[in-house]
């Protein structure tokens, strides 16, 4: 099955010019899910994985599942204010502002090895703020995994500028 075809394009969405990528309706598909939960867990395989961390919110989802297939542990990456205890933060800029995520101080132990996992890379800025919130934590990254990669944008290029290796299923665009 190729998994594009069952992901929604919404245009003008969340702004004009916008081409929204909404995977819910991939993730309200049985057969589509079990294939791209497969497909993004096929890379790390056999790579020790201790954690896998989701970004909010899709992110949970995908990592979930992804965490339960790799007998790994799972960490939410939030929204500020969004955790009920400690937690470490990481601020950064977005094309329209700035946002801060968040995770429980005790979500990692020093040395653990973690896979990033989110429905979709664009610029990278959220990808690159995760990144060094698990840093913080002395998380060692095994790698970055999306359902979707929008490369005219160039997010995988700058996640993998600070040294992570990222793969996503399908893309959209010139690439």
């Amino acid at each position: 099955m190729d998994l594009k075809d069952t992901i929604r394009t919404i245009p003008d969405y969340p702004k004009p010019g916008i081409q929204f990528r909404d995977v819910t309706t991939l993730m309200g598909n049985p057969r589509a899910f079990r294939q791209a939960v497969d497909e993004l867990v096929q890379p790390f395989a056999g790579a020790k994985v201790d954690k896998v961390a989701g970004i909010e919110a899709r992110g949970f989802i995908l990592g979930g599942a992804v965490a339960h297939q790799l007998s790994a542990g799972f960490v939410p990456l939030r929204k500020k204010g969004k955790l009920p205890h400690a937690v470490i933060t990481e601020s950064y800029e977005l094309e329209y502002g700035a946002d801060a995520m968040e995770m429980h101080q005790d979500a990692l132990v020093p040395g653990e090895r973690v896979l990033l996992v989110d429905d979709l890379i664009a610029t990278g800025g959220t990808a690159i703020a995760a990144v060094k919130l698990l840093r913080k934590a002395g998380a060692k990254i095994v790698g970055a995994a999306f359902l979707v990669g929008l490369p005219e944008l160039n997010g995988d290029t700058r996640l993998a500028g600070v040294g992570v290796d990222v793969s996503y299923l399908t893309w959209f665009g010139g690439h």
